[in-house]
């Protein structure tokens, strides 16, 4: 029905000779959408010209009803690897032409949405390569005692944590954590704000950022954006922080090697540690970098870091 599209503008379409005339959407037996078919048609020209607009708004409409997205494979609690899903989506140019013979009287007035699958970025398989080679790791501590701060602290590290980032893709800490707000989980504990100590929600968040970029930067990875601290911060060497804030800074770095790379970030009692693993096939060099203090900062025993 290729041919449908090649003349849309050449030919003029007959009028519907019923007013009321209606198209049915079907999905799985069931009407999901009702059309009224006058209002697929240009209220402006005569002769019946179908208003293309209109046509992609009910499209668009009909692939928020069904659209099922697909679920990546990921590395379990205990180690193993949770399966990919497919999810679905309509096939837009199936359904245009199935509405457009509708319209032209050539069709059915009852149309089953044709549906094609939408399959997962990260499949069984690469997940299973991808955990065969560590590039980079690293290790911060904090009070775990500290209630609030060490909420916020696995809160964003569960965020990171599975993550999967392809050869020149960028990899935007603040876009994969989200906005870090009461609604979102997070609890007030103190940050740094321009260079003073104070409390604000997500307090903790920078530890997270901070040691995300030493282990991506022990992976020898680009860093693309990356801010320190207006003051010391104690849970990384002088220097290697990174400060994040939703309406400020970022923390991005972009995957300049020639395999996908994975990100395993977990919370042990008062410990952070961040891997990246990529397959066998990698090529990469890592790099040096300064270890964290084994032990927790006095300074953060009495709950007074960022």
């Amino acid at each position: 029905m290729a041919w449908l599209f090649c003349f849309l503008t050449l030919v003029w379409i007959n009028p519907i000779n019923e007013i009321d005339a209606k198209i049915e959407f079907m999905y799985e037996d069931e009407i999901i959408y009702t059309q009224a078919k006058a209002e697929l048609f240009h209220p402006l020209l005569e002769n019946g010209h179908i208003n293309y607009e209109s046509l992609h708004t009910l499209t668009e409409e009909l692939i928020k009803t069904v659209y099922t997205p697909a679920t990546n494979a990921f590395i379990g609690e205990f180690g193993e690897i949770v399966g990919d899903k497919n999810g679905q989506t309509i096939n837009r140019t199936q359904l245009k032409e199935d509405i457009i013979e509708s319209l032209l009287q050539t069709g059915t007035d009852q149309i089953t949405v044709p549906l094609i699958p939408v399959y997962a970025k990260v499949n069984t398989e690469l997940m299973n390569r991808l955990r065969n080679k560590m590039i980079g790791h690293y290790i911060t501590y904090f009070n775990p005692h500290n209630k609030e701060r060490s909420h916020n602290i696995k809160l964003a590290t569960s965020a990171i944590h599975n993550h999967v980032i392809f050869p020149h893709e960028s990899f935007s800490f603040n876009e994969t954590v989200g906005e870090r707000t009461v609604q979102n989980g997070y609890k007030k504990a103190p940050v740094i704000v321009r260079g003073e100590l104070s409390e604000g929600i997500g307090g903790g968040i920078c530890q997270v950022s901070s040691t995300l970029f030493n282990a991506v930067d022990h992976a020898n990875l680009k860093i693309v954006e990356r801010y320190i601290h207006s003051r010391r911060v104690s849970y990384v060497p002088p220097g290697r922080d990174a400060t994040v804030s939703w309406y400020g800074p970022d923390f991005r770095f972009e995957n300049k090697l020639n395999q996908p790379i994975l990100i395993q970030a977990k919370v042990y009692g008062g410990q952070l540690i961040i891997k990246i693993f990529s397959t066998e096939d990698v090529i990469y060099k890592t790099k040096e970098v300064p270890k964290a203090e084994r032990k927790i900062p006095e300074e953060m025993r009495v709950n007074k870091s960022s």
